[in-house]
């Protein structure tokens, strides 16, 4: 019995431990006095404004940068890869990327080098591949250095969903991660996958069209529209008309109109609502966020478009405290900082 309540109680410390490592508490960059630091959700400043430039945490870690030289900080302000890159990306699946003397490699979370690629550029891995441009081409590898697709593609993106967007010459079309063809390159532009659809377009950028299609290429719903953009929670942004005179609304999977096309501009949803304006193009536009019904959620103007991450958005407005170029609030629109 007692024995049971031993294992027990050890199993109970290892979910423990995992919860802990996992939930890591959300981060967002802030800028005081030509500075950058980080607060938390509640605006509390956790890691004081001192660096030169700084991005947002992924994984746990983030690259700041001083003197033009960049490296990684833990979420305590701890450095602990050092400021010695002239660029940097950001860590996805443990692992991430830096030029320094003119050569990229691939290091993890201790900085200890992993992969040491021949490349001019080396991007971040999504879905166990890595983007790597070679001259003017693109392919990819895995995680042990080696190409699993070929630098033979003229342009190329992350993989997405199982599938990465790829183009030969002017069209683009779809491949799997051993660089099968799976979705023919019929297009003039498309769009990742996301929500298992991808926005595509067949024509030119002035007179195009944009659709949807699935993972086999069909299209699900019908290349009508002047501009597409992914799906996010389940509705993707459309426009209507030109660039200059249309109008922007959203759309469900079904390609149902859920929300009316009669905005001026318009950003993704997230965490439920969506940063949309009605005055784009004056001298003084300003944007609002909506729920999913189209109904005005934060009863505030703002100057940007923007968009909510971990349940806080940078916005900037007239009513934020002087000497600031922007904050963030949360979704009731409160400042928690400044």
């Amino acid at each position: 019995m007692k024995t049971i309540s031993l294992i027990s109680f050890f199993v109970l410390v290892f979910l423990c431990q995992i919860f802990s490592s996992s939930a890591q508490e959300p981060l967002f960059p802030i800028v005081e006095k030509g500075k950058y630091g980080f607060i938390n959700k509640s605006g509390n400043v956790v890691i004081a404004p001192r660096f030169d430039f700084a991005e947002s945490f992924s994984e746990g870690m983030a690259a700041v940068g001083v003197a033009g030289k960049r490296g990684f900080i833990d979420q305590t302000g701890k450095v602990v890869i050092p400021l010695q890159f002239d660029k940097t990306t950001f860590f996805s699946e443990g692992v991430a990327s830096g030029k320094m003397n003119g050569s990229w490699t691939y290091f993890d979370k201790t900085g200890k080098v992993l992969i040491e690629p021949d490349c001019d550029y080396a991007y971040n891995f999504s879905d166990g591949v890595a983007r790597l441009q070679v001259g003017s081409k693109m392919g990819f590898i895995n995680k042990t250095g080696s190409f699993v697709v070929k630098p033979e593609y003229d342009g190329a993106y992350d993989f997405s969903e199982s599938l990465a967007r790829v183009k030969k010459g002017n069209k683009w079309g779809y491949i799997d991660k051993t660089g099968k063809e799976v979705i023919s390159f019929l297009f003039d532009d498309c769009f990742d996958f996301m929500e298992g659809f991808a926005n595509v377009r067949r024509g030119d950028g002035e007179a195009g069209k944009w659709g949807f299609i699935d993972k086999t290429g069909k299209i699900v719903i019908g290349l009508k529209y002047e501009r597409a953009w992914p799906f996010s929670e389940g509705m993707a942004l459309v426009r209507i008309g030109d660039f200059k005179k249309g109008k922007y609304g959203y759309i469900n999977k079904t390609g149902e109109e859920v929300i009316p096309a009669t905005f001026t501009g318009g950003d993704y949803f997230k965490d439920g609502i969506a940063c949309i304006t009605s005055s784009l193009g004056t001298k003084s536009a300003t944007f609002q966020f909506i729920d999913k019904k189209g109904i005005v959620a934060i009863n505030k103007n703002f100057t940007f478009l923007t968009a909510f991450k971990n349940g806080l958005a940078k916005v900037a407005s007239s009513d934020l405290k002087a000497g600031y170029s922007y904050g963030y609030i949360d979704k009731t629109g409160k400042y928690v900082w400044p």
